[in-house]
């Protein structure tokens, strides 16, 4: 896989682990993927990780950089695109969390609510039919607001390992179309 643009890539909770496809990716192309890495995974506060990626992100070009985000991640990248206004070539949004729905966890703070602008980069939203986290028409809601492509997967539950998600080949072809 080849291109000019840096792949950034925010995790959801717990930071992707070592059989997460956004690990898996940044090992198999180190120079293709930089991972924003909070100084507290267990402590989800949006200010907090909005900041981060801010900091982390100050070292690249923003008009070439692409933002791969999990879950929480999601919402990270939303919020961060709202809150400083960088133009980015693209964001590539894997099982979006609905972090507006009733019962969702009180220990991620700050990431409600959703903001539902059309974002000002090309986007593709990836839900999954039976997805925990997020309904499939809460996903597309969020994709039609965003103004981004939405991609559907068939019974794929969170779009993680224990969901059967591995190096994910598909993802990575996903990612080419923003590229």
């Amino acid at each position: 896989m080849s291109s000019k643009a840096m792949n950034i890539i925010i995790p959801g909770l717990h930071g992707s682990d070592e059989k997460h496809w956004q690990s898996l990716w940044e090992r198999e192309f180190p120079t293709m993927f930089h991972r924003v890495v909070q100084a507290d995974w267990n402590n989800h506060d949006c200010h907090t990780w909005t900041l981060q990626i801010e900091q982390d992100l100050s070292l690249y070009s923003h008009g070439q950089l692409i933002l791969i985000g999990h879950s929480v991640g999601c919402a990270t990248i939303i919020h961060w695109l709202k809150r400083f206004d960088h133009r980015v070539k693209g964001v590539l949004l894997i099982a979006p969390s609905d972090v507006d729905r009733d019962g969702y966890p009180p220990y991620i703070t700050g990431f409600s609510p959703m903001p539902l602008e059309r974002l000002s980069c090309p986007g593709i939203v990836v839900a999954s039919s039976n997805d925990h986290v997020v309904n499939i028409e809460r996903a597309r809601h969020f994709s039609d607001c965003w103004g981004c492509e939405f991609v559907e997967l068939d019974s794929a539950g969170h779009i993680e390992p224990k969901s059967g998600f591995g190096e994910w080949p598909f993802g990575l072809e996903l990612l080419k179309r923003l590229q």
